[in-house]
Protein backbone atom coordinates (compact mmCIF):
# COMPACT_ATOMS: atom_id res chain seq x y z
CA UNK A 1 0.00 0.00 0.00
CA UNK A 2 1.39 3.37 -1.04
CA UNK A 3 1.28 6.39 1.24
CA UNK A 4 0.27 9.47 -0.74
CA UNK A 5 0.08 13.07 0.48
CA UNK A 6 -2.18 15.47 -1.41
CA UNK A 7 -2.32 19.17 -0.51
CA UNK A 8 -5.24 21.41 -1.44
CA UNK A 9 -7.38 18.33 -0.94
CA UNK A 10 -10.71 20.15 -0.84
CA UNK A 11 -10.31 21.21 -4.46
CA UNK A 12 -12.03 19.59 -7.41
CA UNK A 13 -8.89 18.10 -8.93
CA UNK A 14 -7.90 16.45 -5.64
CA UNK A 15 -11.39 15.00 -5.25
CA UNK A 16 -11.10 13.33 -8.65
CA UNK A 17 -7.65 11.94 -7.82
CA UNK A 18 -8.94 10.41 -4.59
CA UNK A 19 -11.61 8.51 -6.53
CA UNK A 20 -8.84 6.82 -8.52
CA UNK A 21 -6.80 5.71 -5.49
CA UNK A 22 -8.97 3.24 -3.53
CA UNK A 23 -6.06 0.94 -2.67
CA UNK A 24 -3.72 3.62 -1.31
CA UNK A 25 -3.30 5.26 2.08
CA UNK A 26 -4.17 8.90 1.48
CA UNK A 27 -3.08 11.83 3.63
CA UNK A 28 -5.33 14.71 2.59
CA UNK A 29 -4.28 18.19 3.64
CA UNK A 30 -6.39 21.33 3.60
CA UNK A 31 -7.10 24.44 5.63
CA UNK A 32 -10.48 23.21 6.89
CA UNK A 33 -10.44 19.76 8.45
CA UNK A 34 -14.21 19.69 8.96
CA UNK A 35 -14.75 20.34 5.26
CA UNK A 36 -12.28 17.61 4.34
CA UNK A 37 -13.96 15.08 6.62
CA UNK A 38 -17.36 15.81 5.05
CA UNK A 39 -15.96 15.50 1.53
CA UNK A 40 -14.19 12.22 2.20
CA UNK A 41 -16.49 10.57 4.75
CA UNK A 42 -16.98 7.59 2.42
CA UNK A 43 -13.25 7.01 1.87
CA UNK A 44 -11.91 4.87 4.75
CA UNK A 45 -8.38 4.94 3.33
CA UNK A 46 -8.24 8.74 3.64
CA UNK A 47 -6.83 10.57 6.65
CA UNK A 48 -7.97 14.20 6.65
CA UNK A 49 -5.72 16.76 8.31
CA UNK A 50 -6.38 20.46 8.70
CA UNK A 51 -3.07 22.25 8.17
CA UNK A 52 -1.73 25.63 7.16
CA UNK A 53 0.90 24.55 4.64
CA UNK A 54 2.62 27.94 4.94
CA UNK A 55 3.50 27.08 8.56
CA UNK A 56 6.91 25.43 8.02
CA UNK A 57 7.26 24.10 11.57
CA UNK A 58 3.81 22.48 11.45
CA UNK A 59 4.65 20.89 8.09
CA UNK A 60 7.96 19.58 9.44
CA UNK A 61 6.24 18.06 12.47
CA UNK A 62 3.53 16.44 10.37
CA UNK A 63 5.98 14.81 7.96
CA UNK A 64 8.00 13.44 10.90
CA UNK A 65 4.84 11.98 12.45
CA UNK A 66 3.74 10.42 9.16
CA UNK A 67 7.17 8.91 8.63
CA UNK A 68 7.10 7.40 12.11
CA UNK A 69 3.63 5.95 11.53
CA UNK A 70 3.98 4.66 7.98
CA UNK A 71 7.72 4.33 7.42
CA UNK A 72 7.90 6.31 4.19
CA UNK A 73 5.96 8.57 1.88
CA UNK A 74 5.67 7.22 -1.64
CA UNK A 75 4.03 10.11 -3.47
CA UNK A 76 3.67 13.81 -2.67
CA UNK A 77 1.18 15.81 -4.72
CA UNK A 78 1.60 19.55 -4.22
CA UNK A 79 -1.84 20.62 -5.40
CA UNK A 80 -2.60 23.68 -3.23
CA UNK A 81 -2.67 27.04 -4.95
CA UNK A 82 -4.80 29.98 -5.99
CA UNK A 83 -4.77 32.84 -8.46
CA UNK A 84 -5.74 36.45 -8.91
CA UNK A 85 -6.06 37.96 -12.37
CA UNK A 86 -5.38 41.68 -12.09
CA UNK A 87 -3.43 44.51 -13.70
CA UNK A 88 0.12 44.62 -12.32
CA UNK A 89 -0.32 48.06 -10.76
CA UNK A 90 -3.48 46.99 -8.95
CA UNK A 91 -1.77 44.17 -7.04
CA UNK A 92 -0.89 44.91 -3.42
CA UNK A 93 2.31 44.02 -1.61
CA UNK A 94 0.28 41.79 0.71
CA UNK A 95 -1.16 39.88 -2.25
CA UNK A 96 2.34 39.34 -3.67
CA UNK A 97 3.64 37.85 -0.44
CA UNK A 98 0.51 35.80 0.26
CA UNK A 99 0.42 34.14 -3.14
CA UNK A 100 4.11 33.29 -3.13
CA UNK A 101 3.67 31.78 0.35
CA UNK A 102 1.04 29.33 -0.90
CA UNK A 103 1.90 28.73 -4.56
CA UNK A 104 5.69 28.66 -4.29
CA UNK A 105 7.23 28.67 -0.82
CA UNK A 106 4.90 26.02 0.65
CA UNK A 107 5.48 23.79 -2.39
CA UNK A 108 9.24 24.21 -2.06
CA UNK A 109 9.26 23.59 1.68
CA UNK A 110 7.07 20.49 1.63
CA UNK A 111 9.00 19.08 -1.33
CA UNK A 112 12.28 19.70 0.49
CA UNK A 113 11.15 17.98 3.68
CA UNK A 114 9.52 14.98 1.99
CA UNK A 115 12.28 14.58 -0.59
CA UNK A 116 14.83 14.06 2.17
CA UNK A 117 13.07 10.87 3.26
CA UNK A 118 12.55 9.72 -0.32
CA UNK A 119 16.24 10.26 -1.05
CA UNK A 120 17.17 8.07 1.92
CA UNK A 121 14.66 5.40 0.87
CA UNK A 122 15.93 5.41 -2.70
CA UNK A 123 12.49 5.89 -4.24
CA UNK A 124 9.51 8.18 -4.32
CA UNK A 125 7.65 10.62 -6.55
CA UNK A 126 6.96 14.33 -6.14
CA UNK A 127 4.19 15.67 -8.37
CA UNK A 128 3.91 19.45 -8.47
CA UNK A 129 0.66 20.74 -9.91
CA UNK A 130 1.78 24.00 -11.46
CA UNK A 131 0.14 25.65 -14.50
CA UNK A 132 0.51 26.58 -18.13
CA UNK A 133 0.84 30.09 -16.69
CA UNK A 134 4.27 28.97 -15.48
CA UNK A 135 5.31 28.30 -19.08
CA UNK A 136 3.47 31.02 -20.98
CA UNK A 137 2.71 34.35 -19.31
CA UNK A 138 -0.29 36.44 -20.32
CA UNK A 139 -1.59 39.87 -19.39
CA UNK A 140 -3.18 40.28 -15.94
CA UNK A 141 -1.38 37.18 -14.66
CA UNK A 142 1.94 38.76 -13.67
CA UNK A 143 1.80 37.67 -10.04
CA UNK A 144 0.23 34.27 -10.66
CA UNK A 145 2.66 33.49 -13.49
CA UNK A 146 5.62 34.59 -11.37
CA UNK A 147 4.70 32.12 -8.63
CA UNK A 148 4.30 29.36 -11.18
CA UNK A 149 7.48 30.10 -13.17
CA UNK A 150 9.36 29.90 -9.85
CA UNK A 151 7.72 26.59 -8.96
CA UNK A 152 8.72 25.09 -12.30
CA UNK A 153 12.31 26.31 -11.95
CA UNK A 154 12.53 24.77 -8.49
CA UNK A 155 11.02 21.50 -9.71
CA UNK A 156 13.42 21.24 -12.65
CA UNK A 157 16.44 21.66 -10.39
CA UNK A 158 15.04 19.28 -7.77
CA UNK A 159 14.48 16.66 -10.47
CA UNK A 160 18.16 16.74 -11.39
CA UNK A 161 19.29 16.49 -7.78
CA UNK A 162 17.01 13.55 -6.98
CA UNK A 163 17.46 11.63 -10.23
CA UNK A 164 20.55 9.70 -9.04
CA UNK A 165 18.58 8.49 -5.99
CA UNK A 166 15.64 6.99 -7.86
CA UNK A 167 13.22 9.76 -6.92
CA UNK A 168 11.04 11.25 -9.66
CA UNK A 169 9.83 14.87 -9.93
CA UNK A 170 7.00 15.71 -12.31
CA UNK A 171 5.47 19.09 -13.07
CA UNK A 172 1.86 19.09 -14.22
CA UNK A 173 1.06 22.21 -16.22
CA UNK A 174 -2.62 22.31 -17.11
CA UNK A 175 -4.55 25.07 -18.75
CA UNK A 176 -7.79 26.17 -17.06
CA UNK A 177 -9.63 23.40 -15.21
CA UNK A 178 -13.33 23.51 -14.39
CA UNK A 179 -12.96 23.81 -10.60
CA UNK A 180 -13.65 26.32 -7.83
CA UNK A 181 -10.25 27.92 -8.59
CA UNK A 182 -12.06 30.54 -10.66
CA UNK A 183 -14.39 31.54 -7.82
CA UNK A 184 -11.54 33.75 -6.65
CA UNK A 185 -9.50 34.21 -9.81
CA UNK A 186 -12.46 35.09 -12.04
CA UNK A 187 -15.38 36.11 -9.80
CA UNK A 188 -17.55 37.52 -12.60
CA UNK A 189 -17.03 34.46 -14.81
CA UNK A 190 -15.94 36.43 -17.89
CA UNK A 191 -12.61 34.62 -18.29
CA UNK A 192 -14.16 31.17 -17.93
CA UNK A 193 -16.76 32.06 -20.54
CA UNK A 194 -14.09 33.34 -22.95
CA UNK A 195 -11.91 30.22 -22.70
CA UNK A 196 -14.68 27.65 -22.36
CA UNK A 197 -13.46 25.66 -25.37
CA UNK A 198 -10.06 25.19 -23.71
CA UNK A 199 -11.27 24.28 -20.22
CA UNK A 200 -10.26 20.85 -18.97
CA UNK A 201 -12.51 18.61 -16.91
CA UNK A 202 -10.96 17.69 -13.53
CA UNK A 203 -11.57 13.95 -13.93
CA UNK A 204 -9.61 13.95 -17.22
CA UNK A 205 -6.63 15.73 -15.63
CA UNK A 206 -6.77 13.50 -12.55
CA UNK A 207 -6.55 10.34 -14.68
CA UNK A 208 -3.51 11.69 -16.51
CA UNK A 209 -1.77 12.50 -13.21
CA UNK A 210 -2.54 9.27 -11.37
CA UNK A 211 -1.55 7.20 -14.41
CA UNK A 212 1.97 8.60 -14.11
CA UNK A 213 2.50 7.99 -10.38
CA UNK A 214 5.83 6.22 -9.95
CA UNK A 215 6.98 6.99 -13.49
CA UNK A 216 9.88 9.18 -14.57
CA UNK A 217 7.62 11.64 -16.36
CA UNK A 218 9.34 15.03 -16.62
CA UNK A 219 6.26 17.15 -17.25
CA UNK A 220 2.65 16.82 -18.24
CA UNK A 221 1.32 19.76 -20.26
CA UNK A 222 -2.42 19.92 -20.97
CA UNK A 223 -4.33 20.35 -23.23
CA UNK A 224 -2.37 19.58 -26.39
CA UNK A 225 -3.29 22.92 -27.96
CA UNK A 226 -1.80 24.93 -25.09
CA UNK A 227 1.22 22.61 -25.08
CA UNK A 228 1.70 23.52 -28.74
CA UNK A 229 1.34 27.19 -27.78
CA UNK A 230 4.12 26.70 -25.22
CA UNK A 231 6.42 25.18 -27.85
CA UNK A 232 5.76 28.03 -30.27
CA UNK A 233 6.28 30.52 -27.44
CA UNK A 234 9.72 29.03 -26.83
CA UNK A 235 10.71 28.95 -30.49
CA UNK A 236 9.21 32.28 -31.59
CA UNK A 237 9.04 34.54 -28.53
CA UNK A 238 8.48 37.87 -30.33
CA UNK A 239 5.63 36.59 -32.45
CA UNK A 240 4.17 34.84 -29.42
CA UNK A 241 4.23 38.07 -27.40
CA UNK A 242 2.18 39.77 -30.10
CA UNK A 243 -0.31 36.91 -30.20
CA UNK A 244 -0.53 36.73 -26.43
CA UNK A 245 -1.19 40.45 -26.15
CA UNK A 246 -4.11 40.27 -28.61
CA UNK A 247 -5.50 36.86 -29.49
CA UNK A 248 -4.89 35.19 -26.12
CA UNK A 249 -5.74 38.09 -23.85
CA UNK A 250 -9.00 36.80 -22.35
CA UNK A 251 -8.69 38.18 -18.81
Amino acid sequence: MRTIIITGASGGLAQEMVKLLPEDRLILLGRNQEKLEKLYASYPQAECIGLDITDSSAVQQLVEELTQCYGKIDVLVNNAGYGIFEEFDQITNEQIHSMFEVNTFALMNLSRIVAKGMKEAGKGHIVNIVSMAGLVATAKSSLYSATKFAAIGFSNALRLELMPFGVHVTTVNPGPIRTSFFDQADPDGSYVKAVDRYILEPDFVAKKIVKNFGKAKRELNLPWLLNLTHKLYTLFPRISDKLASKMFNYK
